[in-house]
């Protein structure tokens, strides 16, 4: 045991090293498109070059490259409380023929209330024809941990990020949605090779389980892999690489603490669930994520780029196949609570700042005009 705790503090001394020697590579230059924004959480870029942006106290807004927006309707009652609102954001990968706009939200039925999938069309700047595609059940008056974020992989299925709902146990019981990552078609049917679908008493939207509070995914476009990452408790954040039918651990096995009493949760390893590609002790408490693709910040092609709620700051992932071999943190304290990070075509990268002043950020290479 006391080799194992002297190679881990080795571990992460060497970690920090090469971090703060990494650091000196980059300069970012931040620009301010728009602020005034209440709690913004999800960001997805219009082929006309204009901004979807949701505001978790239920608002859809349209932002043009100046900054100017507009309220955007057509959406159902979103129940805001707390952590839950007006979530994630997503086009559909037919978008330009289709214009359907994927949202998840929290809404109220019966138990209280819970997050829910639903798409709408974007036609002369409203949302009409929206329709609820899926709902987390069972509802409850919980306010926290609605995870929830919206990504597609290369086939067009759509995969949708949930919390706990703040109850730990939900997390391994899969007659019950909260806690893991679902996967269904883009018309919200249930695709016939989901790993519990012909399973009794098992939810088949169910793709994997195990998982607290995912708020960031994104598709791995060279690996072919969902990657998400998730809040740990006091400590135990994760990067998780999701796999059909795979228990992440929580609560059973987590790398986090108890709140109040620092007493350990589990253990770090049980047979049967999945190790994370990478863990944070303490927590930067991320939210939203992307792969950087693109040669405009040089040297980045490829990093994996999340934001950090805790620590106000861009973590940056250097990557050698699914390994973590260079962790680089930017901007910290500089913009905020950095809610959300998305990577435009021509490489610059977009931020969201959580607060009632939030903001929509641009960075770009400080050497470039």
């Amino acid at each position: 045991m006391y080799h194992n705790l002297i190679n881990k503090l080795l571990a992460l001394v060497f970690l920090a090293l090469i971090s703060n020697a990494w650091a000196g590579e980059t300069k970012i230059k931040s620009t301010v498109i728009a602020d005034g924004l209440r709690h913004p959480w999800g960001l997805e870029f219009l082929p006309d070059g204009r901004f979807l942006i949701t505001e978790r106290d239920g608002f859809l807004r349209i932002l043009d490259k100046n900054g100017l927006s507009k309220v955007i309707p057509g959406l159902p009652p979103i129940a805001v409380k707390a952590q839950g609102g007006l979530l994630d954001v997503a086009l559909d990968p037919e978008f330009s023929k289709n214009n359907w706009v994927y949202f998840t939200y929290s809404a109220t039925g019966p138990g209280g209330i819970g997050t829910e999938l639903g798409r709408g069309k974007l036609k002369n700047d409203k949302i009409i024809e929206f329709e609820v595609l899926f709902r987390l059940l069972p509802k409850t008056s919980s306010g926290y941990h609605f995870g929830s974020r919206i990504v597609f992989d290369d086939k067009g299925y759509l995969y949708i990020t949930l919390g706990d709902r703040g109850d730990r146990n939900r997390a391994q019981d899969l007659s019950d949605h909260a806690g893991s990552v679902i996967r269904l078609n883009t018309d919200g049917s249930i695709p016939a090779d989901n790993p519990f679908i012909n399973v009794s008493d098992k939810e088949p939207e169910i793709f994997s389980y195990g998982h607290r509070n995912p708020q960031g995914a994104a598709w791995h476009p060279a690996r072919k892999e969902i990657w998400i990452h998730e809040h740990g408790p006091q400590g135990g954040d994760e990067l998780n690489i999701i796999e059909k039918g795979t228990n992440y651990g929580w609560p059973l096995a987590t790398y986090g603490k108890e709140y109040v009493t620092g007493f350990k949760i589990g253990k770090t390893v049980i047979p049967g669930t999945a190790q994370p590609v990478h863990y944070w002790v303490p927590s930067i408490a991320p939210s939203g994520m992307s792969f950087y693709q693109s040669d405009r910040f040089p040297g980045w092609n490829g990093d994996l780029l999340i934001g950090s709620l805790k620590f106000q700051e861009l973590v940056r992932l250097k990557l050698n196949g699914a390994k973590i071999i260079k962790e680089q943190r930017l901007l910290s304290g500089e913009l905020g609570r950095i809610r959300a990070v998305k990577v435009d075509a021509t490489g610059y990268i977009w931020l969201l700042t959580d607060s009632s002043d939030g903001k929509l950020v641009r960075l770009e290479p400080s050497n470039q005009d």
